[in-house]
């Protein structure tokens, strides 16, 4: 990311690696919420469809959290939370944490990255973060989409269920389910919300707008938020309804996207978007912001305990 003064140590691959699992974590923990409502409401033509009048309807974002609370318990807004950790840990470490790592790849070690390079870098973690987490991204929009069944059960009952579940019904290659759709997806977040903020906080500090500190973080987190929910939406629509599909009812997420297509119109794409919004904004500008203060204090506390005393 851009903003180090000289004088400052630049963090290592570790430091950055590290610190932006734990971001994501964080950032995790406080958006899930959203993140529960949003998949609800892009599953939900699709589940009135195979459930018919039975089927619970969500309007809006906090309507949506309200008929969660009411019907579930407030335990329903974080169903799936271990696997959200689990994937954010794994996911954002290498997506954010080596993002500036492919920059440096891209261009030879040099600092000068033109749009093109950090398009690429970003591209390229995007797709390699996707074939690491996969598994636990496919667990995670499962449990966020499961309701409580009429005799109190659930599809999956631990997270560990879900992983076997999977793996015994639908084969391994069912948790890697819908790995195209998510690496296209992935290719088009990183590129929109990673190359976004590295842009906006680079114009704030050259034209001395802000300093390098919370204001600027959170002001080119949010830019960033709003530029990658309008980009991704469709894309994500698609990814989830893919990955919460039923064996055998899609062949692929091309045909998933037909189905929408032709069953609930072009608007099926931006389903949810409020809540992604809401979501993707909360969440870059307390990832990105816990992001920049955990490598400051990483990079601090490793120039302590090396330097003389």
């Amino acid at each position: 990311m851009v903003g180090i003064k000289p004088k400052d140590a630049v963090p290592s691959a570790a430091v950055k690696f590290f610190g932006a699992g734990t971001a994501g974590c964080i950032a995790d923990l406080i958006t899930f919420p959203l993140d529960t409502a949003k998949v609800r409401l892009q599953i939900q033509g699709e589940s009135q469809k195979v459930e018919g009048a039975n089927a619970v309807k969500y309007r809006g974002v906090f309507g949506t959290i309200t008929t969660i609370v009411r019907t579930e318990g407030p335990r329903g807004l974080y169903s799936g939370l271990v696997a959200g950790l689990q994937r954010q840990m794994s996911f954002a470490s290498v997506r954010i944490g080596l993002y500036d790592s492919m920059k440096q790849f891209y261009t030879r070690g040099t600092d000068s990255a033109g749009i093109v390079t950090r398009l690429m870098a970003g591209c390229t973690t995007g797709a390699m973060a996707v074939a690491f987490a996969q598994p636990t991204d496919v667990v995670k929009v499962r449990f966020q989409a499961q309701v409580r069944m009429a005799g109190g059960g659930r599809r999956y009952n631990s997270t560990l269920d879900a992983y076997k579940t999977i793996a015994r019904t639908e084969g391994v290659r069912g948790l890697w389910k819908g790995c195209m759709p998510n690496i296209t997806r992935n290719a088009i977040v990183n590129c929109a919300e990673l190359v976004t903020y590295d842009m906006i906080k680079e114009l704030i500090l050259k034209y001395d707008l802000m300093t390098d500190n919370l204001p600027c973080h959170f002001t080119a987190a949010f830019g960033a938020g709003f530029c990658t929910t309008v980009v991704a939406s469709p894309v994500d629509v698609v990814k989830t309804r893919f990955m919460n599909s039923a064996e055998g009812q899609y062949r692929s997420a091309t045909r998933c996207a037909l189905t929408m297509v032709k069953n609930e119109g072009p608007s099926a794409f931006y389903k949810g978007f409020m809540p992604s919004f809401l979501r993707l904004g909360s969440w870059n500008i307390v990832m990105f912001v816990t992001y920049e203060q955990i490598k400051r204090g990483m990079t601090r506390t490793q120039q302590y305990w090396e330097s003389p005393l």
